[in-house]
């Protein structure tokens, strides 16, 4: 028995002059909103072509398949989310406690506001998930990361920075995407991030005052 082959997923081409950009952003859009109402199982190229006003011919130059059209929807979410790490956690005017915070706020905000896509992009994400583009895609914010958690925990050592990352990763992931499942007020988002971000503040504070030493021992267990 042969193994599965993943689909490609890059794209076939990338537009060069106005025209090719105007299509290819035509085609995202529409990508975006047909994903949005029918969902990944009725999500087809042809139903994309249709509503960008496009030929499925056309469509085909760029995007081989429904797969890369769904990863380029996604890889243009993780690099927004990226960015907005990058912005807020390389502020060193700023101190890194108040970046966390800030953080905690943005990120939660963005899934309550992207819920609908952000969904769709999850029940999508067996297409393309174990292609190696996706998982350079994935592991593109993690330098910001590093960097941040050297900064604000400098006596930590690497296995406690790396885990301690990991967890506050994980735990805002999971716990973000559990929250925006329900239609939230302002003042909940609000309330709610301001409490997650006060959990985060003082599991770092309490690692830089010496729990540090027994989550690095507990890593090595």
């Amino acid at each position: 028995m042969t193994d599965r082959q993943n689909p490609k997923i890059s794209s076939r081409k990338q537009p060069k002059q106005v025209r090719s950009t105007e299509l290819v952003t035509a085609i995202l859009e529409a990508a975006a909103q047909v994903l949005a109402k029918e969902g990944a199982q009725r999500f087809t190229t042809a139903r994309v072509a249709e509503k960008a006003g496009v030929s499925i011919g056309s469509l085909y130059q760029y995007f081989p398949n429904k797969a890369a059209i769904l990863f380029r929807l996604q890889s243009d979410e993780w690099r927004t989310t990226t960015n907005l790490l990058r912005t807020i956690l390389e502020d060193t005017r700023r101190p890194p406690l108040e970046r966390v915070r800030t953080l905690v706020h943005a990120f939660i905000r963005s899934e309550c506001e992207e819920v609908e896509m952000r969904v769709a992009l999850d029940d999508a994400a067996p297409l393309y998930r174990d292609a190696p583009e996706a998982q350079e895609a994935k592991a593109s914010g993690q330098h910001a990361v590093q960097l941040f958690m050297q900064e604000i925990l400098p006596e930590a050592s690497e296995a406690t920075r790396t885990l301690a990352a990991d967890l506050i990763k994980t735990t805002l992931s999971t716990v973000g995407k559990h929250f925006s499942e329900s239609a939230r007020t302002s003042a909940e988002i609000e309330a709610y991030a301001d409490t997650m971000a006060d959990m985060f503040c003082a599991y770092l504070e309490g690692l830089k005052s010496g729990g540090s030493r027994r989550l690095g021992w507990q890593s090595r267990q």
